[in-house]
């Protein structure tokens, strides 16, 4: 039963790792939020399997919080972000496709390499889970580096924030994982309020809403 579970919390583990490459691929916005959907709903499964394997009900409210906030409430924020501004749905970037891959390829390599030789002993769950959570980090900032629009690099820093609660999670008794989920969370939202104010601010050359009411001819 220790062995079945060791694999399924390593699966769940390795799909994050797998969907950080896919996201790594795409070059339209509807596309890659919808992959970064499946990260969340995959973190979510994770934690929660996390919960069970270390008999630590606290983390399933982590997992919920990654559910409802990430895997939907975030993604459908930001469709419609992108729907109502006309955002462009290309996604430009620094670098190729296949330029990028073989650098995630790398990342993902250093990230085991040193993980594995850090964490020699440590619990084999959470030190192989670690290195995945080290590649899901290592990933995401490779996303905000080489990607030029500004819907996907925040995409890349949730994905890189997954990656860190999913370290969290992994560790064994590790203290305010909710807490600093929650923290993040929040720190998201305010980006995407930010990247809203930004559209404004660069279309209409302002925010005040006196001067938006005056370009509709609302106002004298």
């Amino acid at each position: 039963m220790r062995g079945l579970t060791f694999d399924i919390a390593h699966l769940l583990a390795g799909s994050l790792v797998l969907v950080s490459f896919l996201q790594l691929y795409q070059d339209r916005l509807y596309a890659l939020l919808n992959i970064f959907a499946l990260h969340a709903l995959l973190l979510a499964l994770s934690v929660a399997w996390q919960a069970y394997a270390q008999n630590a009900p606290h983390l399933y409210l982590t997992a919920a919080i990654a559910l409802i906030f990430k895997a939907i409430v975030i993604p459908v924020a930001l469709h419609r972000i992108i729907v109502r501004l006309g955002i462009h749905r290309e996604i430009e970037k620094a670098v190729g496709v296949g330029t990028a891959m073989l650098l995630g390829i790398g990342l993902v390599a250093l990230a085991m390499v040193v993980m594995l030789r850090v964490t020699a002993e440590a619990d084999p769950l959470a030190r192989e889970d670690l290195a995945f959570a080290l590649s899901v980090v290592l990933l995401g900032l490779l996303m905000m580096v080489t990607r030029r629009n500004a819907v996907s690099q925040v995409v890349g820093f949730m994905s890189l924030e997954n990656g860190l609660v999913l370290a969290a999670t992994g560790a064994k008794g590790m203290p305010l994982v909710v807490e600093i989920s929650v923290a993040f969370s929040i720190l998201i939202a305010f980006i995407v309020v930010g990247i809203f104010l930004f559209r404004i601010r660069e279309r209409f050359d302002t925010v005040d809403l006196h001067a938006l009411d005056r370009r509709r001819g609302e106002r004298p």
